[in-house]
This record gives structure tokens, C-alpha cells and sequence, in this order.
């Protein structure tokens, strides 16, 4: 099933590219800081593919992640906004947890809520801070981990010309779910660094890094990625490609390298 999501997106990146024509610079200008900031005020839907290889033991297990991410800016007052980004995993696995076991289906929901000064620290840092809820939605045991949580998230980060730099971080601990699963308690950190060319070529380095203390394991993906802003009629979106390189990971986990795919739609407020 995914396998068919993941060969649509790619086709729907080349058509439109096919179809595009680029932004006028100032606003793509803009509109590409604000992507580089996970707490913008601006509603987009980010649509990630992930590719990935060598799970398992034997090193033959393989896995297809499409992301959906809709970032969603609310005005809370003259001096708040509140921003919800929701991560809507749906997942093609093969030969995982072991050869022979292929599963399709939609993973479990990581939704975050940040609230956010509207206006910068004085020294020019944008910060965001609230609750992040890990939601028990997968379709099949094997896709997700069986279990309910929440915790804390934040992040903060200094846009100075070109360059985008901060870092987000969360932990979560599951209070309820299948006991005869393993308890969650693991930290998200995500430093990232992002340069906008005069191309308004965005090219951002970033880890996506989860330890987990029940395990005392890290998972380190470091990813490298470009992407350029483009338009096609009334519709401004962002195209983009990348490789991640897996600096470390559970015994069973990920190895060596990956690719992401990802399609960005824009809705600016006066567009």
C-alpha cells in the first residue's frame, strides 16, 4: 500500500516542478525563513517520505515512512500564538521484526502544542514551549508501540540573515496502554542549522536523535537536505530531497544511509 503512496509522491514532486515557476524572491524569501522556524506563523502540510534499510538482526528488514505533518498557527491574544504540529506516521515495513513479517498501516500520532511570543527576546531568539501527547493510534501491534503518552516539549531557535539555527526537544512517558508492552520514556533532540541561498534555496543539516531510557539506546539519523521554493498557479510549495546517515542506533535498528523525499504546501494568510 505505501510502497504506491511513496511512487505517487514522487510523481506529483517531478509534476509539479514540471508545472512550477519560482516565487517572487521577496516573498520566497520570507516564506522560506519561516519554514526553516518549526514555530512560524505559518499553516503548512508537510508531506515526508522516508526511506530506510538493514533492520533486524538479520539486516534485511526495510521501511517506507510517510510523515504527514500539518503545522497549524492559532492567535491566542495581541502577544501568543499557539502552534500545533502533528506527525501522521503511515508505514510500509518488510522482513520486520524478523523475515518474513510485512506490515502496512498507520503508525502512532506524536501531536505537539507550543505557545509562542509573538514577538522575539530582545537578544532575537523565537521560543516555544507546551505539552506534547503520544497517541496509541496505529492500525497493527507491530507498527506501533501499544501505548498512551505525554510529556513536555520546547524549542528555541535565532534567524540571523540567512541562517536558521536552534534546537527542539521533547520526552515523553506512556500512563496507560497494553501492559504486556514496554513502557515509553524516551527524550527527542533536534539541533538543526539551516542556510536560504539568494535562489531561495534552503539547505538545512539537522539530527532527528531519540534516546531511550528504558533501553539506554540512542537512534542518531543525521540528515542532509535541499529544497527549493516554487509556485504553480496560486500555490506556493516547497520540493525537496535529501540523505540521512545513521551515527547510531539500536541493535535491531536502522544502518548506514537513507533517503527523504519531501512536498511542502504553503497557505499564506494573504494568499
Amino acid at each position: 500500500m505505501t510502497n504506491n503512496y511513496c511512487v505517487n509522491i514522487v510523481l506529483i514532486i517531478v509534476l509539479a516542478i514540471a508545472t512550477a515557476t519560482r516565487v517572487v524572491a521577496d516573498e520566497a524569501s520570507e516564506l522560506a525563513k519561516k519554514l526553516a522556524n518549526p514555530i512560524a506563523n505559518l499553516i503548512s502540510l508537510p508531506i515526508q517520505a522516508n526511506y530506510d534499510e538493514n533492520f533486524g538482526a538479520s539486516g534485511e528488514g526495510e521501511r517506507w515512512l510517510i510523515n504527514v505533518q500539518p503545522v497549524i498557527p492559532i492567535s491566542l491574544n495581541e502577544d501568543w500564538n499557539i502552534i500545533s504540529r502533528t506527525i501522521l506516521p503511515i508505514i510500509d515495513q518488510k522482513n520486520m521484526p524478523l523475515p518474513g513479517i510485512n506490515k502496512s498501516g498507520l503508525g502512532d500520532i506524536t501531536q505537539s502544542i507550543f505557545f509562542s511570543p509573538k514577538t522575539p527576546t530582545s537578544a532575537g531568539w523565537i521560543w516555544g514551549a507546551g505539552p506534547v501527547l503520544y497517541l496509541d493510534t496505529a492500525t497493527d501491534d507491530v507498527l506501533g508501540a501499544e501505548k498512551w503518552g505525554a510529556g513536555p516539549t520546547a524549542v528555541a531557535l535565532k534567524q540571523e540573515g540567512p541562517w536558521t539555527y536552534g534546537a527542539l526537544i521533547n520526552q515523553v512517558n506512556s500512563f496507560a496502554g497494553d501492559g504486556s508492552r514496554e513502557d515509553i520514556s524516551a527524550m527527542f533532540v533536534q539541533p538543526f542549522l539551516s542556510y536560504v541561498t539568494r535562489t531561495k534555496t534552503t539547505i538545512s543539516l539537522n539530527t532527528e536523535s531519540s534516546y531511550n531510557w528504558k533501553a539506554n539506546e540512542w537512534s542518531v539519523p543525521v540528515n542532509l537536505f535541499v529544497a527549493q521554493m516554487l509556485k504553480a498557479g496560486n500555490q506556493i510549495f516547497q520540493v525537496g530531497i535529501g540523505a540521512r546517515y545513521w551515527a547510531d542506533s539500536p541493535a535491531n535498528g536502522a544502518d548506514d544511509w537513507g533517503l527523504r523525499l519531501q512536498l511542502t504546501f504553503l497557505f499564506p494568510k494573504d494568499s
